[in-house]
């Protein structure tokens, strides 16, 4: 197989090219490009190209990477496998989905970017959302969503002209803008499909957690998969730089079961696949809880428009 092409980033903050030193080395070849790599949560490999930290905003990002429209084509190949964990996933992301209830969020429409089967869509339903739309690139994803959900959700990767402006009070990006070619863009249409006072909530991995510090490289966050990685002043920079007002950001607690955790852990494969087999065989692979464990949330909001 011939080598991928891949091309240079520049910082989603600041727009440099190049300004920035290498944190991590890459470690990948042309079998890191298939939809199995590129499908999500699935067993942490260590591939990753090349990671970099911008020198003028601290901004980690890979660089070089693949083009845009091959990551595309392989999230629209990618299976949708964590089924298993969706109930976990809806009780972590419904717990911020209700904070927004202290910035006086309306629940009239609600879009979830990379929303999977639906299983989020599901749980804003229960909590009152008239209208929710989602955006998933993966087909086998969306095979998957309740007959009732599936034309709701735009088989596609989030892109301007998928939507009207001002459509939406609440936008959610759960685990996406790490794996955004450009998150700047996609920020950026958000604040445009954002009726004003409208709220974006986003969780994603923690740079400077300290799982991530301490483990360096071995961390699951150094992944082919993600593009840019963020911290809590970096995605606050990122959306004050868009007209966003940051109204909350902090570490996020997150419902695993105990044999998702143990994937997450950097044990070697040989051992690893026996402890899960294990977990699988038992009740203790179910067994709920709650967790910091190297993530973070922000809130923001599009201003209101000056009625002067």
């Amino acid at each position: 197989m011939d080598p991928i092409p891949l091309t240079g980033t520049r910082c989603a903050i600041c727009g440099s090219e190049g300004n920035a030193e290498t944190v991590f080395q890459e470690n990948l070849g042309v079998d890191a490009f298939t939809p199995a790599v590129f499908s999500a949560r699935r067993l942490p490999d260590r591939i990753h190209y090349r990671i970099v930290r911008c020198v003028e905003c601290g901004l980690l990002r890979s660089d070089p990477i693949a083009s845009a429209d091959l990551v595309s084509d392989l999230y629209s190949q990618s299976k949708f496998e964590y089924g298993g964990e969706s109930a976990n996933l809806a009780r972590t992301y419904g717990r911020y989905l209700a904070e927004l209830d202290r910035y006086g969020r309306r629940n009239e429409a609600l879009l979830e970017i990379g929303c999977g089967n639906g299983f989020f869509l599901e749980e804003a339903r229960r909590r009152d959302y008239g209208v929710v739309r989602g955006v998933e690139p993966s087909a086998d994803a969306v095979a998957q969503a309740p007959p009732g959900l599936r034309e709701a959700i735009v088989v596609d990767v989030m892109r301007p002209g998928l939507f009207d402006g001002r459509s939406f009070d609440v936008i959610c990006l759960f685990q996406v803008l790490d794996h955004l070619p450009d998150p700047a863009a996609v920020l950026e249409e958000c604040f445009r499909l954002l009726k004003p006072g409208g709220l974006v909530l986003c969780l994603n991995h923690d740079a400077e957690a300290l799982s991530a510090r301490l483990l360096g490289a071995r961390s699951p966050i150094i992944d082919v998969e993600h593009t840019y990685l963020f911290s809590e002043r970096t995605i606050s920079r990122l959306l004050e730089t868009l007209g966003f007002r940051v109204l909350a950001c902090g570490p996020a607690r997150n419902t695993y079961s105990l044999r998702y955790l143990s994937r997450l852990l950097p044990l070697p494969r040989v051992a690893k696949t026996p402890l899960l087999g294990v977990l699988d065989a038992t009740r203790a692979g179910k067994v709920r809880l709650s967790v910091r464990l190297g993530n973070l949330y922000a809130i923001a909001q599009r201003p209101e428009e000056s009625r002067s």
